[in-house]
């Protein structure tokens, strides 16, 4: 059986190497590709796939945020996280919503092949190279961290301070959300009353620091 896989990255020259390295595997087929969290979303509903190969930074929408919507969606599906990043933070916020691996970008192509097959037998895949450092920051957290924007904020309003950190406008996130302009404001004020921030430019940089978006 072959595994049909969905890659996930907003650099289409990414996407295209790896097609072309996966499709040479005789037990996987990439059967699509997405630009964005959003059409991520629509393609897990109207495609065959058993694994999404995750970018953890994508616009309009983040890996994170898109996979946990995924989980809602089709729990079968199987999504290993893929990233430049081996900030604690976002592995564990990667495996709270549910994904069953992660992987960085510089691993070697037989690491991801691995990372697919593992997942594939319902088995939990980390990075080789972020396993013990993870593992050693995991175990040295206190359960008094502040919490990150993913326990403070609605999922509506981490959309809307991803996109107005991404430079969209009022009225351009109430297009893409299908919502009024009024409701968008609604989510900005929530949002600034939580975080106690009161400009944009504060929004921008915490949802940096957060990894919502990148530079």
């Amino acid at each position: 059986m072959q595994v049909k896989i969905l890659l996930a990255d907003d650099h289409q020259m990414i996407r295209e190497g790896f097609r072309n390295l996966l499709d040479n595997e005789t037990d996987m087929e990439v059967t699509a590709e997405a630009s964005t969290g959003r059409e991520v979303l629509e393609l897990v509903e109207k495609t065959d796939v058993d694994v999404v190969l995750m970018d953890i930074m994508m616009p309009e929408l983040n890996g994170i945020d898109t996979t946990r919507r995924i989980q809602e969606i089709s729990p079968d599906i199987k999504v290993i996280g893929l990233s430049i990043y081996s900030d604690y933070n976002y592995i564990r916020q990667m495996f709270k919503v549910g994904a069953s691996g992660y992987i960085l970008k510089n691993a070697s192509f037989q690491e991801l092949v691995e990372a697919i097959r593992t997942v594939m037998k319902n088995q939990i895949y980390l990075s080789h190279q972020l396993a013990a450092n993870f593992f050693g920051e995991y175990a040295g957290k206190s359960t008094n961290d502040s919490p990150s924007a993913y326990e403070l904020l609605t999922n509506r309003e981490r959309e809307v301070l991803q996109m107005l950190a991404e430079g969209k406008s009022t009225k351009q996130i109430a297009g893409i959300l299908d919502i009024g302009v009024k409701t968008v404001e609604t989510h900005r004020w929530r949002m600034m009353k939580k975080l106690e921030m009161d400009n944009v430019a504060d929004l921008t940089k915490y949802a940096i620091r957060q990894g919502l978006i990148k530079l």
